[in-house]
């Protein structure tokens, strides 16, 4: 174990208040960085507007870890960042008093995400903190099981999501699995600021590490184990053993970490007609058939849907980079096309035929609840009347609905039924305190099946859901506005719809609004205030006429707002041109 060290000059000291050409310079002069990074940034020297915007800032430790551009600098991903971050993590557990309990690590396909995870990990080692490192890429979700399976005090996985390739991440997840949230959050947060001289970081090599226990590989144990989990999840094995020689499945992993666990689950469970796109089966950081990995994207299908066209395929799934997200298109018999699915659609397709079936069967657990964010479809109030559960709202982010679940134990008030959120994430059962696109591929799966033996198509049921509950109709407008000219603008949209909240967006009147950052809702009808209940968060909720609403949030890992809305129209025509209409207006307020 070694400690890197200056002590002839007070690195603290010289880097703190340094503007953007001085950290610039420090990079590039001292002798703590490598000859590669002084390379990379010779090469961007002479251009100003880059050298600013990759030292204007330290790349901000959110409320989730990590999320940046890989490359040098102090607002990029790369190793010197993700191994002060990993101190001031370490610096927490340590001072928690829990490090003799271990940290678990994974990572997914991207550029240098075995590297971070090796850093982060040889970080942990030289503080006397056991890292469990898989062996190879894995899921987040497996990542979020494994602390649990583990009793590690602490989870990181490098991921950047469905980022562009030039993207990664690191995200923290605490004891109970789930991402961190507040208090922890902030207080992990603390102790990363105040790691402001790179040369106090902590690393050590890897083969001491392993001689000393530091340093353990892990997989095949938690792999299975993980998948037994799974498959506890399944309501009608008898269906499967049925169906599962006829229905046909596309699927695509994107070139992630899906792959693997994917075809397995659903080869043991008796699914013999998986056909895999094979331009995006293996791992492949530059993902170069993808503009984006993501399954929000339609033109992230064109080679899976070529391909079911080309086998008959059922249903087309496809899973991003870290296999946290579920996209889904179904076929439609009556126009012979695969019909796009958003992620409130098929959360609430697995979601009803949990609850329904749950509920015939006689499994359905006491106090049964269903947690969704609130941005989710308003579909979910519907559904979680029909079947007597419990419907408990949070602010977007999947952590949030992780946190629920460790509340639901320690005060035993509820049983988590499932979770879901419109980002395209779901998660059915405990197993892992995250959203999970493998476990959404087995539950789509099994829906399908249960919709062959009926002699309908998985399109067909969500039309009859529609008919039973009404045509919601979601919709996101995004803004992306990059660099530190772009977070300016970002604030100044926010403070001017909160200070100024508009009376109505188009045909629709404004009735209340929500701030979350100042935990107040107002009544615009009667001026009544009262509280949100739910964390302190810079969000703003417009709950509008005709049970429209819309909602403003700055994205919390990507330069973007995001606009959220959403209708209920008397026909799926009717949705889709009300959702426009309130998208049109929104923009028009904001422009």
């Amino acid at each position: 174990m070694y400690v890197i060290m200056r002590t002839n000059i007070d690195i603290k000291e010289l880097q703190e208040g340094m503007d953007y050409r001085e950290q610039f310079n420090f990079w590039l002069e001292d002798d703590y960085f490598d000859e590669e990074t002084k390379k990379e940034l010779l090469a961007i020297r002479n251009d100003d507007k880059e050298v600013e915007d990759r030292f204007y800032r330290e790349l901000e430790f959110g409320t989730g870890g990590l999320r940046g551009v890989i490359g040098a600098g102090t607002n990029r991903m790369n190793l010197y960042t993700v191994r002060k971050a990993t101190q001031g993590l370490a610096n927490y557990i340590l001072a928690q008093g829990t490090q003799d309990k271990g940290i678990s690590i994974a990572y997914d396909s991207r550029f240098m995400s075995p590297e971070f995870a090796n850093e982060a990990a040889l970080c942990m080692a030289a503080n006397g903190i056991k890292a469990y490192v898989f062996d190879a890429l894995r899921p987040t979700p497996e990542l979020s099981f494994s602390v649990r399976y583990l009793g590690c005090t602490a989870g990181i996985v490098i991921t950047a999501s469905h980022n562009p390739p030039e993207y990664n991440g690191y995200k923290v997840y605490w004891e109970d699995g789930a991402q961190i949230t507040s208090p922890r959050d902030k207080e992990i947060i603390t102790y990363v600021q105040n790691v402001t001289d790179y040369h106090t970081v902590k690393t050590m090599d890897i083969e001491e590490a392993k001689a000393k226990g530091l340093y353990i590989q892990t997989g095949k144990e938690i792999d299975d184990a993980f998948m037994a989990e799974l498959k506890k999840q399944i309501l009608h094995p008898e269906i499967i053993a049925e169906m599962g020689k006829e229905l046909k499945i596309v699927y695509t992993p994107f070139n992630g970490t899906g792959n693997v666990p994917a075809r397995r689950i659903l080869s043991e469970l008796g699914f013999e007609n998986v056909y895999v796109v094979p331009e995006q089966e293996m791992p492949d950081p530059k993902f170069t058939t993808l503009d984006y990995p993501n399954p929000e994207d339609p033109k992230a299908f064109t080679l899976a849907l070529k391909l079911a066209k080309e086998v008959g395929a059922d249903i087309v799934l496809a899973t991003d980079p870290d296999a946290d997200r579920l996209g889904i298109y179904a076929y439609d018999t009556k126009t012979k096309e695969y019909v796009p699915f958003t992620g409130n659609m098929s959360g609430m397709l697995i979601a009803e035929y949990i609850l329904r079936e749950r509920t015939a069967l006689g499994k359905m657990p006491a106090n049964p609840a269903l947690v969704k964010t609130i941005v989710t479809t308003n579909m979910a109030d519907v559904i979680t009347k029909e079947y007597n559960v419990t419907e408990i709202e949070v602010l977007t982010g999947f952590k949030y609905i992780g946190e629920q679940i460790k509340w639901f134990l320690e005060k035993n008030t509820y049983n988590y039924v499932f979770g879901l959120e419109e980002s395209y994430g779901c998660l059915a059962g405990t197993h892992a305190r995250d959203k999970d696109a493998i476990v959404a591929v087995m539950c789509l799966c099994e829906v399908a099946a249960y919709c062959k033996k009926q002699g309908i198509t998985v399109w067909d049921m969500m039309l009859d859901m529609y008919e039973k509950y009404g045509y919601f109709k979601e919709d996101l407008y995004t803004i992306t506005m990059k660099g530190k000219e772009g977070s300016e603008q970002i604030a100044a949209i926010m403070e001017g719809l909160r200070a100024n909240p508009p009376k109505e967006f188009g045909s629709w009147k404004v009735l209340a609004m929500r701030d979350y950052k100042k935990d107040e809702r107002i009544d615009l009808i009667t001026n009544e205030k009262s509280s949100t209940n739910l964390p302190n968060s810079n969000v703003l909720y417009f709950e509008l006429s005709d049970d429209a609403w819309c909602c403003a949030r700055p994205s919390g890992t990507e330069p973007k707002i995001k606009f959220y809305m959403g209708v209920k129209g008397e026909s799926l025509e009717d949705a889709k041109t009300k959702v426009v209409e309130l998208t049109d207006a929104l923009k028009a307020k904001i422009q």
